[in-house]
């Protein structure tokens, strides 16, 4: 809204400053300053309030150290997380851009299931919360939504060589889109199911690869692979963040980690001569997502101000589900999301960690008549604490890893 508001009195006024919201890098840094605002000045009310309605945390005894002080600690503080995401993306970018309406859905969807969740567990008693259907349908429809949004809509393009565009009979949106007289390239925006993804010729990879044995349709029928993939991913990584938010500012230091790479993904594919000295695509309209990524950066940061160990208030599902989905959304909308595994490692990790532990554990009942474990507990976050490591330097080694996955996704941007 204010990019608007000062374009327009640009255009008539021409007030001191006024061109400044022209340019996406400030913009993003006016987004970690008001979302930082936003969650530090009015989560702590938030929290207040949370506690004023009895909206607190039931713990089950787990047998972990200093597990039952977390007693009636308020929950939901994901709406915290929400709001500041939120506001700052309605007044700093721009609304008409497909990507920004992705990630603003993306944000309210997956906080109204968080939500559902967290209410009927904390308001109606039930400890089990939203039913699995529920909660896997929603991620499904977002995933859909996603994915259709990638393959048909009309501003999703990347940018190419002429050359390879027509050696790859990839259908042309717009044509001669741009001349470099360096090299007497001429380049045009194409519709197609690319992706960036290193230790590949070329940093790319096609989809219709996977289908090219139906021949001359592989293109038509990109979808039966690519949405498939694309629920897979967004179910996976917001599940991935749920499973990791069990310490306290565990999963909102690993999240703001990876915010930060995706703000630095967005900018260089939204950057033609970047893109180019990477060789990874030009993705047209997509710099509006720094904005975004910047917003939910500062919003994380935020509000690890009261989610960082001692924790004065949980995200819960509300905050959990979210941070997930919208981590899946951005990787796939700048088709950077092959690199999910490493850059969510430890999302990941946490999740292999209860998928081995719940199969080996059904395996030897079956095969001994007694079932076994991997770990001492899981997610992986608990088997620590069994070994007797603190829950807050557990966190912080855990955002040590992040750190350095983050580092490593980045530099394989130039490895092909």
């Amino acid at each position: 809204m204010l990019y608007y508001l000062f374009q327009f009195t640009e255009r008539f006024i021409h007030l001191p400053g006024g061109r400044l919201f022209q340019y996406i890098s400030f913009r993003a840094l006016l987004a970690v300053i008001i979302s930082l605002v936003i969650s530090m000045l009015f989560g702590g009310k938030i929290i207040k309030q949370l506690r004023k309605l009895q909206i607190g945390e039931t713990v089950r005894d787990l047998g972990l150290t200093g597990q039952k002080e977390k007693e009636g600690t308020p929950t939901m503080g994901g709406v915290i997380i929400i709001l500041a995401i939120l506001v700052p993306t309605l007044l700093l970018t721009k609304l008409d851009n497909v990507y920004i309406q992705v990630m603003i859905f993306t944000t309210v969807w997956m906080g109204l299931i968080g939500f559902a969740d967290d209410y009927i567990k904390v308001f109606l008693k039930d400890k089990e919360g939203l039913k699995a259907i529920f909660k896997v349908s929603g991620q499904i429809v977002l995933g859909l939504v996603v994915g259709l949004v990638m393959l048909y809509h009309d501003d999703v393009l990347v940018r190419m060589p002429k050359a390879d565009a027509l050696k790859h009979n990839y259908p042309i949106e717009q044509t001669i889109v741009n001349i470099d007289p360096a090299k007497s390239q001429e380049f045009v925006y194409v519709k197609t199911a690319l992706t960036n993804v290193p230790f590949l010729k070329g940093n790319r990879f096609d989809y219709t690869w996977l289908i090219q044995f139906v021949g001359d349709n592989s293109g038509s029928l990109i979808w039966i692979i690519f949405i498939p993939l694309v629920i897979f991913i967004v179910t996976a990584v917001s599940n991935g963040a749920n499973l990791t938010d069990g310490l306290d500012g565990l999963a909102t230091g690993v999240s703001a980690i990876i915010a930060a790479t995706l703000a630095i993904m967005a900018y260089v594919s939204g950057n033609t001569v970047i893109a180019d000295y990477l060789n990874i695509f030009y993705v047209p309209y997509s710099g509006e997502l720094v904005i975004f990524s910047a917003c939910f950066l500062g919003a994380c940061i935020g509000f690890l101000w009261y989610n960082a160990f001692p924790a004065k208030v949980f995200m819960g599902d509300t905050g959990s589900l979210t941070l997930g989905g919208i981590i899946a959304a951005l990787a796939i909308l700048l088709r950077k999301e092959l690199l999910i595994p490493v850059l969510c490692g430890v999302f990941f990790l946490e999740t292999l960690s209860v998928v081995l532990q719940v199969s080996y554990f059904k395996y030897t009942k079956k095969k001994y008549g007694e079932g076994r474990r991997i770990f001492l507990m899981s997610p992986l976050h608990h088997h620590f604490q069994k070994v007797g490591i603190h829950e807050a330097h557990i966190a912080v080694r855990f955002w040590i890893v992040t750190i350095f996955l983050a580092v490593f996704t980045i530099i394989t941007l130039k490895i092909r």
